[in-house]
């Protein structure tokens, strides 16, 4: 479970490397979406005006001024599709990600329908391996969306839950393969 904590948030708050500049303890990140920009920091020029400097996913950085920033901002704003307004991208690949998001979502849901469905033909409350299997597929597609977003609340929630799901699978199986193993025996005498 620490390794899966770990390794999410590792991912989920990795700061891309930062170029050689010498004045780059003077930069701030600023926390801002901008199209196809990984990390947008502000940074005190030479002259005495400030300028941000954004890298894209490539790793290369453009350094422009306050003004470019705003008029780029604006456009990125302003040219949004409805759907990236909805699902608060600014990437195509963003799509990809939310879709990954709302199906672990709907894997999530199906597994408490599922529970709850032989539940009630039992008349008895039960939990069947397919609710540890939905939970263990949802947590998954659930913790790489969060680490995509960088939520810490979602990366700590999955997570935790991921390892739960995995143990109680782990528990399931190795209980039935040592009763096949048992009633194998038993038939063998």
């Amino acid at each position: 479970m620490i390794a899966v904590l770990i390794i999410g948030l590792g991912l989920a708050f990795a700061t891309p490397a930062s170029s050689d500049s010498p004045d780059q303890d003077d930069r701030v990140v600023i926390k801002v979406k901008v199209a196809n920009a990984d990390r947008v920091e502000l940074s005190p020029g030479a002259s005495g005006k400030y300028r941000f400097i954004i890298t894209g996913a490539n790793g290369h950085s453009t350094s422009i001024t306050a003004d470019e920033f705003a008029d780029r901002l604006y456009r990125d704003r302003v040219d949004r599709g409805w759907l990236f307004v909805l699902l608060n991208i600014t990437t195509p690949i963003g799509v990809a990600w939310v879709s990954l998001g709302l199906f672990g979502q709907v894997l999530f849901t199906v597994r408490m329908l599922v529970q709850w469905i032989v539940s009630e033909r039992s008349r008895r409350s039960v939990v069947p391996v397919a609710f540890w299997w939905f939970s263990l597929v949802g947590a998954t597609m659930l913790l790489a969306y969060f680490v995509w977003r960088k939520d810490i609340v979602g990366v700590l929630g999955q997570a935790t839950g991921w390892f739960i799901y995995t143990r109680n699978l782990w528990m399931i199986y190795t209980q039935r393969h040592t009763q096949r193993g048992a009633a194998h025996g038993r038939s063998a005498t």
